[in-house]
């Protein structure tokens, strides 16, 4: 693509502003070729970039694009039904994102779709919910999820309520392919315009009480046990608050975090999975002498639990932590209870840690796993729906603090997660038992994970350039070990193909293809190395298990080191 003609029509446009010209006159040529050198694209969940002018930033013009091609993909699937159907349509606190919304529903009226919007905002996986209460023909959620001020997003959903999974955003991707620059894009109005429907309070009411079922043990007595809550100034303030009242928890919220400023003033980060994040609710916790603080980002679908330990300190549980922990009080109680269906059904990730299946296994779950994103779970839950049979699902959940335990929703739901979090917290103290506590006895019984993420940032275009390099390169020429560590099996997402150290090889049924590589070592260890969907950066996944805890962390940062030496990267 080229940079300097997309800014030449930009500063050409009258639709541009001024304000923005003067904007893009100010970039120098590196900034200029990042913003204008390629337009924003979909990735794993949706289109999310820095706010701004140019191709690949976002603002009216290349959100109005996209909204556009969604607007078309949906008459094209839908035909006339679209219409009447129409599309529900929700955002986070961000800069814009209410005037993104009504962007939105201005759009799919013009060509005379309906749309339902919230008066105010509302979490992602009420927005999902949204969807099927409504039996809309689609979603569009604005959010840039847990990254910071500067950014915004897109996600787009079907008539399940569910992101679109790749084949089914194909051709949204094959129009937008064939579409006019942003600028250049224009509104096929038609003369019978649709409506813009503001939701009642039925889809809340209905969604809490839904959200409230999610319960195991609701008659678990609460008044003595405090939960620090923060919605890092984002969506699920109202709905988290409602919920926690209506179940009789005693619920302190950070007040600092609990006003939906766009700039996030009183957090240091959005993001439940880093400790800049945490510092106030701690400092609440401690204030307090809570026994829990939880976290939602800011749209509501991740988040993240601390919790007071049996030395009297604090701590934080990582996703996978978490999830492995809640899998085992979940399973356990239902099998207690006799509510585990015949043929249960739990999924995770291609990068989620191996304890979860572990433990599904343990109670006779099986185990289906996908690729990074939600959608794959949440379309799944579909699949079976629509099949008519199938096993019947109990829980879902990835590594990057994100998991579903009903699937009335059909994306992560922070607030499920939190109340359901809660409520375990609870049951181990009830037992005496502190959530440290909880887990060694969780890896005594499984075995011994430490399990870490760690990044290397690619900014710009001649960053995407390096990752492509760098992938293409571990594509065509493997590891064979790493740290000292024998590599017995390489999975190649993007060629669907394990290859083991004998040579064999075995093919990869039932995903799609990814440009994700994993790493499994001789002691089941394994490190996997994926390009963000949402940001200009390489993750690599490490995990390292072993009969004792000693060690584990170790040999997690060696492996990272290592790896980094053998690429070539800092």
């Amino acid at each position: 693509m080229d940079y300097k003609k997309n800014v030449e029509t930009w500063l050409n446009s009258s639709k541009v502003s001024e304000a923005d010209k003067a904007l893009i006159r100010a970039m120098d040529d590196l900034t200029l070729q990042d913003a204008f050198g390629k337009n924003a694209e979909f990735g794993t969940a949706g289109m999310r970039a820095l706010m701004g002018p140019g191709t690949n930033r976002l603002n009216e013009f290349t959100l109005g694009r996209a909204n556009i091609g969604f607007a078309k993909y949906l008459l094209a699937k839908f035909g006339e039904k679209a219409k009447t159907m129409g599309v529900v349509i929700s955002h986070d606190n961000r800069f814009n994102s209410r005037e993104f919304t009504l962007l939105c529903a201005k759009i799919f009226n013009e060509v005379g779709i309906k749309a339902y919007i919230f008066d105010m905002l509302r979490p992602t996986p009420e927005l999902s919910y949204a969807v099927r209460y409504m039996h809309a023909c689609g979603g569009v959620m604005i959010t840039a999820s847990h990254n910071s001020k500067e950014y915004n997003g897109y996600k787009v959903y079907d008539e399940t309520g569910c992101q679109l999974l790749p084949d089914a955003i194909a051709p949204l991707l094959d129009i937008l392919a064939a579409m006019p620059d942003a600028v250049e894009c224009e509104i096929p109005s038609i003369a019978e315009k649709g409506e813009t429907i503001t939701l009642g309070k039925d889809v809340d009411d209905t969604y809490v009480e839904l959200v409230k079922k999610c319960q195991v043990n609701p008659d678990l007595d609460k008044s003595d046990f405090k939960v620090i809550y923060s919605p890092q100034h984002g969506a699920s303030l109202e709905t988290a608050i409602r919920v926690f009242k209506e179940v009789g928890y005693n619920i302190i919220p950070v007040k600092e975090q609990c006003s939906h400023d766009p700039a996030f003033g009183g957090t240091k980060s959005p993001n439940p999975e880093l400790a800049p994040a945490w510092e106030l609710s701690l400092e609440y916790a401690k204030r307090n002498s809570a026994d829990l603080a939880v976290m939602t980002d800011p749209d509501g679908d991740r988040c993240g639990l601390a919790f007071l330990s049996s030395k009297g300190t604090y701590e934080r549980l990582t996703g996978n932590q978490s999830g492995a922990l809640l899998i085992d009080y979940l399973f356990s109680q239902m099998r207690e209870k006799g509510t585990m269906p015949e043929d249960p059904v739990m999924y995770d990730t291609i990068v989620t840690s191996s304890l979860g299946r572990d433990v599904a296994a343990h109670y006779g779950v099986k185990v289906e796993t996908f690729l990074t994103g939600f959608k794959f779970i949440g379309g799944r839950v579909a699949y079976y729906e629509k099949l008519g049979k199938g096993p019947t699902f109990v829980f879902g959940y990835e590594e990057s603090y994100g998991c579903l335990i009903s699937p009335f929703v059909r994306d992560k739901d922070g607030i499920q997660a939190i109340l359901l979090y809660t409520e375990m917290a609870l049951f181990y103290k009830s037992k005496g038992i502190a959530l440290d506590v909880a887990y060694e006895n969780l890896e005594k019984r499984f075995g011994y994970h430490y399990s870490a993420l760690f990044d290397t940032y690619f900014e710009g275009v001649l960053g995407a350039a390096k990752m492509k390099e760098l992938m293409d390169g571990l594509h065509a020429h493997p590891l064979k070990e790493l740290a000292g560590l024998k590599v017995v099996a390489t999975e190649d997402y993007l060629n669907d193909i394990i290859t083991y150290a004998d040579g064999s090889k075995k093919k990869i049924e039932g995903l799609p293809k990814s440009d994700v590589l994993k790493y499994v070592f001789e002691d089941k260890s394994t490190f996997a190395v994926r390009p963000s969907g949402t940001e200009p950066k390489i993750k690599f996944y490490v995990e390292t298990v072993g009969d004792k805890e000693e060690g584990l962390k170790e040999k997690a940062e060696l492996l990272n080191k290592d790896f980094r030496q053998v690429v070539g990267i800092k």
